[in-house]
């Protein structure tokens, strides 16, 4: 169980032991993450994960931000992934609000978020096989991230916290050539996935690494409250953008990657079939591009477009107001999940009638899947921790929030 002070001190429980800290500073730990062994030589015989190194304090901080000035913020409790939760919060707010998002503005948001998958995904199995010992496949994944990343600074204006998604649509019309561009990436991107695969998935030496390495089971997983890759590795079929579908996912045909050993290797070739699963995805959008507005038509919401504005003096106060005053949302509570690149991201948000929301909460998926880590570890090596931890792919961004 992870725990959120960070001056716990382990005694060892046999003579033959001794602790032994890994991290916070460690790299193979993928952020600030302290990870305190009972070891018996170099086989761990307790293991207890402890965070709390990087607290933000965002939480709260959103209750002091108009609903529309906490968008920003999402944007760096998962850094690897901020358009997921630009998206999870608009969905809830939206909830609160009763906005009908126009079509237009769906699918965008679901291009967008599996280009954002991808993204993620990419950071991970870079930083993974490096972790491994793997120095070749960091480069090439980078090499891909890179196209990403100047195609979200082209729609939005930044590389990492695009701050894209807002509430009632998107900020911003895509540019004249974006859909070329990202047609362009689609279509070179799985024989890029292809020279992942021919570097490990056949390779004898990450099998020997990953194979076998930190099971977990169904039954231990669903028990600790573990979602996505990491769940679906130990053979449970489920994801949010099936089962419980939103922002349009219902009108997109993708198959949900599964496996049934429960090991490094299982939660590896799920996440590199989503890859390909949602290079597919991206594909519908840009080939199913609805025509129409990027918001919902809410003047006390969201900016209208300029040719609704009968001046540019009327634009500016528009915006003013918005900027200053923010907008009221029905009293009420809502809780929206969704399928993360880590698992399920959910938040809950509190209004009692106000500008700024009430209570702001958010359900991070990476704090379950870090609770599984024991289970999956205690009785193997020490290496193999270094394995486990990249496996279920952690942001400590979303955990010390």
């Amino acid at each position: 169980m992870a725990h959120l002070s960070s001056t716990i001190a382990l005694e060892p429980t046999q003579d033959r032991t001794m602790i032994l800290n890994m991290g916070p500073q460690h790299p193979s730990t993928h952020g600030v993450l302290r990870v305190i062994l009972e070891i018996d030589g170099e086989t761990i015989v307790r293991i207890m994960p402890d965070i709390g190194y990087l607290h933000t304090g965002i939480e709260k901080t959103c209750e002091a931000k108009f609903y529309q000035q906490v968008v920003p913020l999402t944007d760096r409790i998962d850094y690897l992934c901020p358009m997921t939760n630009n998206l999870c919060y608009a969905l809830a707010v939206e909830k609160l609000l009763g906005l009908e998002i126009p079509p237009k503005a769906q699918w965008l948001r679901v291009m967008m978020n599996e280009l954002t998958r991808i993204n993620s995904h990419l950071v991970w199995l870079g930083t993974h096989a490096l972790d491994i010992g793997a120095m070749t496949v960091f480069l090439y994944c980078f090499r891909e991230r890179e196209d990403i990343l100047r195609l979200f600074e082209a729609v939005s204006g930044q590389r990492m916290m695009t701050s894209y998604f807002r509430i009632g649509g998107v900020a911003l019309e895509p540019p004249l050539d974006f859909f070329d561009r990202v047609r362009d990436f689609a279509n070179r991107f799985p024989s890029k996935v292809d020279e992942y695969e021919n570097l490990l998935t056949g390779n004898p030496i990450w099998k020997m690494r990953t194979q076998g390495v930190a099971r977990i089971t169904a039954e231990d997983a669903i028990a600790l409250g573990a979602s996505g890759p990491t769940l679906r590795g130990s053979g449970v079929d489920f994801d949010l953008r099936r089962d419980m579908p939103y922002s349009g996912y219902e009108n997109f045909k993708f198959k949900v990657p599964i496996a049934q050993e429960g090991d490094v290797f299982a939660r590896y070739l799920c996440r590199v079939q989503e890859l390909r699963e949602s290079i597919a995805m991206v594909q519908q959008a840009l080939d199913g591009m609805p025509q129409g507005p990027i918001k919902a038509d809410a003047p006390k919401v969201v900016l209208p477009d300029r040719e609704k504005m009968k001046t540019q003096m009327e634009a500016l106060i528009y915006h003013f107001k918005i900027i200053t005053e923010g907008f009221a949302v029905p009293a009420g509570e809502v809780y929206q999940a969704v399928e993360s690149p880590r698992g399920e991201m959910g938040y809950y948000i509190v209004s009692d009638g106000t500008a700024k929301p009430y209570r702001v909460h958010m359900r991070s998926a990476c704090l379950a899947n870090l609770q599984l880590l024991p289970k999956m570890c205690e009785g193997r090596l020490i290496a193999d921790v270094v394995a486990a931890i990249g496996s279920i792919d952690i942001v400590l961004g979303e955990i010390d929030r």
